[in-house]
């Protein structure tokens, strides 16, 4: 069952879509990356795959529709680290109240930008946020709170997303807690190669069930 889910961050009503199935065993929150929203084609079928291992997902964008607007003109907000991370422990805190996933352990899945804002409020939660999962993801922009990170982290990167592979295994040295790094061969950035995704979401779905229900 999906139902509306907003997130209230300061002066900021964002939206959001909160699917809980019957048997939820954890409960994963979505942080979008660059210029992206909570219909990002791909985080919605990584979602869905969430979802079919029995695990809730909260899809909610990050900025309101007047940021929206301005970060389509200007690219500014989807760099901002810490608004993000803010809006997503905002989340976060909001789960371990809401009736419904109060009782459910808390993932966080990252792509681009939003990885290193799941990191950051991982750091900011530890007592909270059980596992992250980065897809294509940008650890490095976390900064000094990847040595603040106690939770596992699975970094998921295209073989062919070179430059941004060199940024993950930097930032994989520098995460205190439990971590791993995955690379999916021939995929570049945004895993639009046949299968790529597929296996993003087959990694993601085993770290998770793994991770809240260990």
């Amino acid at each position: 069952m999906t139902v509306p889910f907003g997130v209230a961050a300061g002066s900021a009503a964002l939206s959001g879509d909160l699917t809980v199935p019957s048997d939820a065993l954890g409960v994963v929150a979505f942080a979008h990356g660059s210029g992206s929203s909570r219909h990002s084609p791909r985080n919605v079928a990584v979602a869905r795959s969430l979802q079919d291992r029995r695990l809730a997902t909260l899809l909610f964008d990050l900025l309101s529709e007047d940021e929206e607007r301005y970060d389509a003109a200007t690219g500014e907000l989807r760099f901002d680290i810490g608004l993000l991370a803010d809006r997503l422990v905002t989340a976060v805190d909001q789960l371990r109240e809401d009736t419904t996933t109060r009782n459910l352990p808390i993932g966080l899945f990252g792509a681009s930008t939003g990885a290193a804002a799941a990191l950051v409020a991982a750091s900011r939660r530890p007592e909270a946020v059980r596992a992250v999962v980065s897809r294509g993801g940008r650890p490095d922009l976390a900064g000094d709170a990847l040595t603040e990170v106690e939770c596992a982290t699975l970094l998921v990167v295209g073989g062919s997303d070179t430059q941004v592979l060199r940024l993950n295994e930097q930032a994989a040295h520098r995460l205190a807690g439990p971590h791993a790094l995955e690379i999916v061969p021939g995929a570049t950035h945004l895993f639009e190669e046949p299968g790529a995704l597929e296996q993003v979401a087959e990694l993601a779905g085993t770290w998770f069930t793994r991770q809240l229900t260990g």
